[in-house]
């Protein structure tokens, strides 16, 4: 962990520890020395630059939910110290909803929810970062469907023109990181799996996932096996059937003591104009960011199959970006 601080025994302890440390720990004033002063970091929701926003946005988060926890429960990685490492970090959250913010009035609702973070570090800082929490777990807690909430966000946020916009092409920064990734048989079989659902093979998933297999996606949608997969990746690509899918960033590892594992950072980018999970085609311009975990393994002797997936991408901003463009408001 050559220019990292020693008390981080490998990479996957700095990034649950430093999270630990900034969250629950409330070393805000941590973020100076961990985050880089010009940090880059998308989620669906925005494009921020800049650690005084980073400080800001938690500080604001904490408010809301006083005791948010965030348990890490995987760090998929690649990279080496001297060149910068990048994880592809999954961790659950709870928190209660106990004081107003941008979910609107306090509630008191306990919830859960997972996020999927992937990291650029390097010299013991984080410069770059793409962030999915799962917005849709969240607010349906709340009591909302994730098209009110997000036609309610933007008349709070001061309407169309004021809103806070989502993340597109259209407002990225580049960042440092410039890396896809590590060579891996787990990272290709995935990158593999995804690019043929994408491309409407969906006789993949009986080849390529386990019968057992324990499906994680949006929405905190927790489902299994064959069909849970089918439905759910039918759905979102049959909204979006002519969207251009890119895989940008690729993971596999293999390590002691853990299965084997992958995760994937992509895009789609086009027109909702097909009948899917986003309801009636608006033929609204959407951008879609999402990343995927796997865990392959064998119950049966034989080829390795997908014995887990987490899915994440934010159901809110995809309905922020149709409600702009359509007007529903």
């Amino acid at each position: 962990m050559k220019g990292f601080d020693p008390k981080f025994s490998d990479f996957p302890d700095y990034i649950i520890g430093i999270t630990k440390e900034i969250w629950e720990d409330r070393g805000i004033a941590t973020l100076h020395d961990y985050y880089a002063p010009e940090i880059v970091v998308r989620s669906p929701a925005s494009v921020v630059v800049g650690n005084q926003g980073v400080i800001a946005a938690t500080m604001a988060t904490l408010a809301e939910f006083p005791d948010r926890t965030l348990y890490g429960e995987d760090v998929i990685w690649s990279g080496a110290p001297e060149e910068g490492m990048l994880s592809s970090h999954r961790l659950h959250s709870t928190a209660t909803h106990a004081n107003p913010g941008v979910y609107g009035a306090p509630t008191g609702k306990r919830l859960h929810y997972r996020i999927l973070a992937d990291c650029h570090a390097k010299d013991n800082q984080i410069n770059d970062e793409w962030l999915i929490r799962d917005q849709g777990a969240i607010v349906r807690q709340l009591g909302w469907e994730p098209k009110d909430y997000a036609r309610d966000l933007i008349a709070r946020e001061g309407g169309p023109e004021h809103c806070v916009k989502p993340y597109t092409p259209a407002n990225d920064v580049e960042g440092p990181y410039k890396g896809t990734g590590n060579q891996s048989e787990w990272g290709e079989r995935h990158a593999d799996v995804l690019t043929r659902i994408m491309n409407a093979d969906f006789t993949v998933i009986p080849k390529a996932y386990d019968r057992g297999a324990n499906l994680y996606y949006p929405g905190g949608l927790d489902t299994l096996s064959f069909d849970g997969a089918d439905r759910f990746w039918m759905g979102l690509r049959a909204s979006f059937p002519n969207a251009k899918f890119t895989l940008h960033h690729t993971i596999g590892r293999d390590d002691p003591m853990m299965p084997p594992r992958s995760a994937l950072r992509w895009t789609m980018h086009g027109k909702h104009e097909g009948w899917g999970g986003f309801g009636t085609p608006t033929g609204a311009e959407v951008f879609v960011l999402g990343i995927s975990h796997i865990e392959w393994g064998a119950l049966v002797g034989g080829e390795p199959r997908i014995r887990r997936e987490w899915t994440l991408y934010d159901e809110t901003s995809i309905w922020k970006q149709i409600l702009l463009q359509t007007g529903d408001l």
